[in-house]
């Protein structure tokens, strides 16, 4: 893919977001959100977690770029397996980290004009990658789930998938927010 003065003005912006104070406090407050998310208000079976821990990691890469979504599932992973006592898997924090950064990297590809299209199939791609395919490794090569029982976290994600696109839908496509997300974005 070649890049055009547009997508490098583009990449070169979201990099300037790194700097922002309120894109950081935002950013904060997103993993603060995955973490209670995660660890606090998740149902887990087995290898099963039945969470939206992975909203706000979606969120960062999704409005703030691919690479503030990669730190943001790092940060959340890391921090919140510190707070309840986890051992810390590089394989999930891995996952996490590549939630933000597919959703984000998805997002920005100009396949699809439609940009609800485009959304959509970004939280799908960054699912399939993070949680299905290289969370669900971590989980069998660290705890020793069988190849049945993480096949289970397929169809539960693609459900999770479709609750969390329909939520940043409803947010994205509401006036207030999108106001309030550009001007955060202009500072």
């Amino acid at each position: 893919m070649q890049t055009t003065k547009s997508t490098r003005s583009t990449a070169l912006g979201e990099l300037r977001l790194f700097g922002n104070v309120r894109v950081m406090i935002v950013t904060a407050l997103l993993i603060a959100l995955s973490i209670v998310f995660g660890k606090l208000l998740a149902f887990n079976i087995g290898p099963l977690r039945i969470s939206f821990e992975n909203l706000p990691i979606l969120m960062a890469g999704i409005l703030f770029g691919p690479l503030i979504g990669l730190v943001t599932g790092v940060a959340a992973d890391i921090i919140g397996c510190l707070i309840v006592g986890y051992a810390i898997n590089p394989l999930i924090t891995l996952g996490a980290a590549l939630i933000g950064l597919t959703a984000g990297l998805m997002y920005r590809l100009p396949l699809l004009r439609n940009l609800n299209a485009r959304l959509v199939c970004a939280v799908f791609a960054a699912h399939i990658l993070g949680s299905m395919v290289v969370k669900s490794i971590g989980l069998m090569v660290y705890y020793g789930y069988t190849i049945q029982s993480v096949g289970l976290r397929i169809p539960l994600y693609i459900g999770i998938s479709i609750v969390e696109s329909a939520v940043m839908l409803l947010l994205l496509t509401n006036k207030a927010f999108t106001r309030e997300l550009e001007r955060l974005r202009r500072k």
